[in-house]
């Protein structure tokens, strides 16, 4: 019900502006053709804007040195300024004690908009490796008597 709750006073309060500013960059990047993974990858944060409480940002265990370059780009041209800009509107939400669980929304975004590419957007008990084979506990949780 919190979590609701947080969503609901997001969105009001930045969250809709937040993924319309991240939807005209993918349109943008669409249009650009050359661009479209990161389009794809501002329309994915564009969802993540709109209803960020009860998700969080795992990576991918496919992506690989595709991903890594773009991210690399991604950075360069956009990524540092995204995050500051998550970094200022979370300094101006923490101001008010009820803007203060907004402003850890608004810091737990940055990740993903510095480095977007190889990333997946779960929700928040989801485990972290949700792929059957990939590294980590979900493989390690499937032991076979002997």
């Amino acid at each position: 019900m919190l979590r609701i709750l947080l969503n609901i006073i997001w969105l009001m309060f930045g969250g809709i502006w937040l993924a319309l500013g991240y939807m005209l960059a993918g349109i943008i990047c669409f249009i650009l053709i050359i661009t479209i993974p990161f389009g794809i990858a501002a329309f994915r944060i564009a969802i993540y804007a709109l209803w960020p409480f009860g998700s969080r940002v795992i990576n991918k265990p496919t992506s690989g040195l595709p991903s890594f370059v773009g991210n690399i780009i991604w950075l360069i041209v956009a990524g540092v300024w995204l995050a500051l800009g998550h970094i200022v509107t979370a300094f101006l939400q923490a101001i008010t004690i009820i803007g203060i669980p907004l402003a850890i929304g608004n810091l737990k975004m940055i990740p993903i908009s510095l480095m977007p590419l190889g990333k997946q957007i779960v929700p928040a008990d989801q485990p972290t490796f949700p792929y059957p084979g990939s590294p980590g506990p979900y493989r390690a949780q499937n032991h076979y008597p002997r």
